[in-house]
């Protein structure tokens, strides 16, 4: 971390952190999107005149303020409104329908909904009518606006909740993630810590700005003065045009993205590349197979750094653009100082600046934390020698066949090298004589012959994989199942379909 950088990461609040950079560097851009381009002093004024228009509707310092807009310079805005108002802001994916927004709406007791009126053919503002919501507010391209004379001192702390995010619900209700300013400017500091940004590069969110990443990256390009590009909608090959007219240097979000990236990679001439301006694809959420690592930098020519991050942790380690191959391709990185990471039974448990202040319900945080202020992360991983992170699944990913436990990471790693699988998820699925049965489901690029059981097995055990964990059944669907954030998949689908009826 430069000296700059390390003088704003003590900023106490997200509010103080805008107005330091942007007094050092006004003019400098700050966030791009098609061809508007916002510097970090128009960035800081805008929101103070938001701030103020939110102030005259009534917004006050712990006032809860849901919002669920998509990836624009407008959603960016209004969220350093409500910081400089001190609001309490819960961000909701714009994916999200009825039920996970009702649900994120009543448990917060939202005051008002910002909403992005008709977006993508779903009409935002009559859902948040048909829920109820108290003081909707149509913010997809029109702000509130105000003097900034009226407006109060901004929060002096940051160690307050001002933030209610929501983790993805799968069969149950999501749940509601208590973060303060000061454990969000934690994890970006980890995340630019790790890249090493300088003000000559130029990174991109493409993933929805609702979700933990949203401010996670912000505090980066505030705390390293370089500018981002916002994707409302991103994908490949449409989002080429706008990396490439940026000039974008640092891209990514997940490992979905990596392998969005070099199928588009491998689309181009020879000798040309995607985008090639370049340099670092970085991202976190699904673990990373190690021989995605290998295609990326050998196919594209750009490094490819990975992390491990969560709702409640937005950045635990992440991975070092200097660091070796063998670390960088099968490991989650490091932690940075500051980041306790403990390996109890298996069990990765987190205690540091950046860890959630724990759940809206406190009986879920009870329960999520040990008696020493640990987290307990429901992931399952080891530390390496050299104090690298390796993720070997979850506690709910292990599959127990004839009372042997097995890690679906380990299969999945090894199926992914195989030339006729685009993506692949392992589950267990119930069965009265063993407990549980091995199901691979792949996905397989265009053109790729079907591939059976048989063959599937083969190749595993060729690749060194113990008989008893041989996938018992094959599936091959068109597309695994993810979600609209870091395109996780949701494996819990692919048991409900795959499962035996009873």
């Amino acid at each position: 971390m430069n000296d700059t950088a390390h003088t704003l990461s003590s900023s106490r609040t997200l509010w103080e952190l805008l107005d330091r950079r942007a007094g050092l560097t006004p003019d400098r851009p700050a966030l791009l999107q098609d061809e508007r381009v916002l510097s970090f002093g128009e960035l800081r004024a805008r929101a103070e005149r938001a701030a103020a228009g939110l102030y005259g509707l009534g917004v006050r310092p712990g006032t809860v303020v849901a919002w669920q807009l998509p990836t624009r310079i407008e959603t960016a805005v209004l969220s350093f409104a409500l910081a400089r108002l001190g609001a309490v802001q819960s961000p909701v994916i714009p994916f999200y329908r009825d039920r996970e927004v009702g649900f994120a709406l009543r448990e917060s007791k939202a005051e008002f909904f910002a909403v992005p009126g008709l977006w993508r053919g779903f009409d935002h503002t009559a859902m948040a009518r048909r829920l109820g919501a108290k003081g909707v507010l149509d913010a997809y391209g029109t702000l509130p606006d105000g003097d900034p004379a009226v407006l109060p001192p901004p929060p002096a702390e940051g160690t307050s909740v001002r933030w209610i995010y929501w983790t993805s619900g799968t069969t149950s209700d999501p749940k509601g993630v208590l973060h303060t300013d000061r454990s969000l400017i934690a994890g970006g500091s980890c995340l630019g810590h790790a890249l090493r940004p300088t003000p000559a590069d130029v990174g991109s969110i493409a993933f929805p700005y609702a979700h933990i990443g949203g401010p996670d990256y912000l505090v980066m390009v505030l705390l390293y003065g370089f500018p981002a590009v916002l994707f409302e909608q991103f994908a490949l090959p449409g989002a080429l045009a706008a990396h490439r007219a940026h000039g974008v240097t640092i891209a990514g979000g997940s490992t979905a993205f990596y392998a969005m990236f070099l199928a588009e990679q491998r689309r181009q001439p020879p000798g040309t590349r995607a985008v090639p301006s370049l340099r670092l694809l970085a991202g976190g959420g699904a673990p990373k197979p190690p021989e995605l690592y290998h295609e990326v930098v050998r196919e594209m020519g750009v490094q490819l750094t990975h992390g491990y991050g969560m709702t409640e942790v937005p950045m635990i380690t992440m991975g070092d653009p200097d660091d070796t191959a063998e670390n960088l391709a099968t490991t989650e990185g490091r932690p940075p100082a500051g980041m306790e990471v403990r390996i109890v039974a298996g069990e990765i448990r987190l205690r540091g600046e950046a860890v959630c202040r724990g759940y809206l319900d406190p009986a879920q945080s009870a329960a999520a934390f040990d008696a020493e202020g640990f987290l307990r992360t429901g992931d399952l991983g080891h530390l390496t020698d050299s104090g690298h992170l390796v993720l070997t699944g979850r506690l709910k990913d292990v599959i127990i066949r004839k009372g042997e436990n097995i890690s679906a990471k380990e299969i999945e790693d090894l199926l992914h090298r195989h030339p006729a699988v685009a993506g692949a998820a392992v589950v267990g699925l119930p069965d009265p004589e063993r407990g549980e049965r091995v199901c691979a489901v792949v996905e397989q690029p265009a053109g790729a012959p079907e591939l059976t059981l048989e063959e599937v097995a083969s190749y595993l055990r060729a690749q060194g994989l113990s008989p008893h964990k041989l996938p018992e059944r094959l599936e091959v669907v068109d597309a695994l199942p993810r979600n609209d954030a870091l395109r996780k998949v949701l494996k819990y689908r692919l048991r409900e379909r795959f499962s035996p009826p009873g």
